[in-house]
């Protein structure tokens, strides 16, 4: 991601587009003279004066406050020339002032970009600090912007990787630990900006962040970050180590991507953090080891895109999570191994939970999902609202876990899923009339209904047939449904 700058209008460009005096001066005289005739026909009118006697003759009282009016026409002509020119020399003094600070702000930012490029670690890590406290005190958006583009980029360049322990390498893996300890104390100054609130110093709410293919192999801390404006680009980027933090943050405007992002090592946490608006997305995300959380998130507004996400490895887990508006896309999402839960994603290892997940609102699809190893648990979730989507999945190996579930409101679609292989179990779940499995096709691998409650799921049945697949257990009132 690269920022525009051309595209951002500068307030303190237009400054200096100042008319010449005449044209000034003469806009404003006639401004003033329509504002006073203005309001003196509003008094005549509220006055209620009929007319003016033109009898009367002009004595000496009545001359004299001619002569005192004209005086006052005159002091209030020199007072809006003396106004317009006041105004002219503070807007010049306004842009001479804000020119100074811009060219004290570039030598700043010259000398700060130079000790990024030293071979001194610890000049570079002045040159990091340097860049932050710019950024804090630029004069305008832009060069705030521009200092933060400076970091982001050299988290972008590429690093040697450690060369090891090896008592052969000591010299080079202190030097790698040096370096590395620059990059970190770029990812932490960037948490604690986002986290200050926005409008106040020292904020970088709103602002772009383009971490674009950046590996994060230590910690990170974005707990209580609040995303509600700009560009937050982590795709490509690699969380291989330590534990990146983004509880309680809140996803309110902007755009924030993962798009493509390997979640290959390390904890990434996303717990009670609140998705409401603007636009999320793990796009083609890879998640293959260790462990991340959304437990208890909220996706109440906006979109969250987990489209062609695989899920091969460690534990994701959804617990506990809450869907209660907007949109939530799993299309194409792979669940191949582990335990795990999503639409034509991709999970063929670990684990993905939704224990005890609401979904009360709004859209979440997992339409064309495939299930084909591992574990995805849908334990104790709750479907009480609008429209959850298993249309057309393949179950086809591993284990599926509604066991517990409350399909209570809403719609709750299985309409052309196929049943091939491993378990899907909905023991102890309970049904009502809005959950369809019509069109279902069930050719292999175990499939559940053991103590459900409420009625047969619509096309359940007529999907069993008679005679029923011995893979497929059914309650004993539904099975005199079908004989």
């Amino acid at each position: 991601m690269t920022t525009n700058q051309s595209s951002r209008s500068d307030p303190n460009d237009r400054e200096l587009r100042l008319w010449k005096v005449g044209r000034a001066l003469t806009l404003t005289f006639a401004t003033a003279v329509l504002v006073a005739g203005g309001v003196f026909y509003g008094l005549v009118m509220l006055l209620d004066f009929k007319e003016i006697d033109t009898t009367a003759k002009l004595d000496a009282k009545t001359l004299f406050d001619l002569v005192k009016l004209s005086f006052g026409v005159v002091a209030g002509a020199g007072a809006l020339v003396a106004l317009v020119v006041a105004y002219r020399r503070q807007r010049v003094d306004e842009t001479g002032a804000h020119r100074e600070a811009t060219r004290l702000h570039t030598e700043r930012f010259t000398t700060a970009v130079s000790q990024l490029g030293d071979d001194s670690p610890a000049v570079r890590l002045g040159g990091v600090h340097a860049l932050a406290g710019l950024a804090d005190d630029a004069p305008d958006d832009n060069l705030r912007q521009t200092c933060i583009d400076v970091l982001c980029a050299y988290l972008q360049l590429p690093f040697t990787p450690d060369p090891g322990t090896h008592p052969t390498d000591q010299e080079e893996h202190h030097r790698y630990l040096a370096f590395r300890k620059v990059r970190h104390t770029i990812l932490r100054l960037i948490g604690d900006h986002y986290r200050r609130p926005c409008g106040t110093h020292r904020s970088w709410q709103g602002c772009d962040l383009d971490l674009t293919g950046v590996t994060i192999d230590g910690s990170m801390n974005f707990s209580g970050a609040v995303f509600s404006g700009g560009t937050v680009d982590f795709s490509s980027a690699v969380f291989s180590g330590g534990t990146v933090l983004f509880g309680d943050a809140v996803f309110s405007g902007g755009t924030v991507l993962f798009g493509d992002a390997v979640f290959s090592g390390g904890t990434v946490l996303f717990g009670d953090a609140a998705f409401s608006g603007g636009t999320v997305s793990f796009t083609g995300a890879v998640f293959s080891g260790d462990t991340v959380s959304f437990g208890a998130a909220t996706f109440s507004g906006g979109k969250v895109d987990f489209n062609n996400a695989t899920f091969s490895g460690g534990v994701v887990s959804f617990n506990a999570a809450k869907f209660s508006g907007g949109e939530v896309f799993f299309g194409g999402a792979v669940f191949s191994g582990g335990t795990v839960p999503f639409n034509l994603a991709m999970f063929s290892r670990g684990t993905v939970s939704f224990g005890e997940a609401t979904f009360s609102g709004g859209t979440v699809l997992f339409g064309d999902a495939a299930f084909s190893g591992g574990t995805v648990s849908f334990t104790g979730a709750v479907f009480s609202g609008d429209t959850v989507s298993f249309g057309a999945a393949i179950f086809s190996g591993g284990k599926v876990d509604f066991n517990n579930a409350t399909f209570s409101g809403g719609e709750v679609h299985f309409s052309r899923a196929r049943f091939s292989g491993g378990t899907v179990s909905f023991a102890g779940a309970t049904f009502s009339e809005n959950v369809g499995f019509v069109d279902c096709l069930f050719s292999g691998g175990t499939v559940s209904f053991w103590e459900s409650a409420g009625p047969a799921p619509i096309g359940l049945l007529e999907a069993v047939g008679n005679p029923m697949p011995a893979e497929v257990h059914m309650r004993h009132d539904w099975l005199s449904l079908i004989q």
